[in-house]
């Protein structure tokens, strides 16, 4: 059974950093592109960032670049979101999710999903 489960959410000050972690099992980490989402309240999820099979490719949304870095450690079936320069309008939960396509960056694309974790932006 694959499970992807997230972590390392909280609460933070508009400003401030998060590292959010993925940890992968049931499922051959590294055959999959591996991608971040976040769903604000009554919103849509929206793509943040997603990160080639083997590390060599990233891209992110353009609300996130140069401020939110993706990472992946196949060896560990890990995968991470640096978010720095968080904003107010950042508050949502996050899932990590795992797609079968290359560096897929809509919703329908992913074949997995973790269940999320809240991230809190203070004004």
């Amino acid at each position: 059974q694959v499970q992807l489960v997230e972590s390392g959410g909280g609460l933070v000050q508009a400003g401030g950093s998060l590292r959010l972690s993925c940890a992968a099992s049931g499922l051959t980490f590294a055959d999959y592109t591996m991608g971040w989402f976040r769903q604000a309240p009554g919103k849509e999820r929206e793509f943040v960032a997603v990160i080639s099979r083997n590390n060599g490719y990233t891209y992110y949304a353009d609300s996130v670049k140069g401020r939110f870095t993706i990472y992946r450690d196949n060896a560990k079936n890990t995968m991470s979101l640096q978010m720095n320069s968080l904003k107010p309008e950042e508050k949502a939960v996050y899932y990590c999710a795992a797609s079968s396509l290359a560096m897929a960056s809509r919703v329908f694309n992913y074949n997995y999903w973790g269940q999320g974790t809240q991230v809190t932006v203070s004004s």
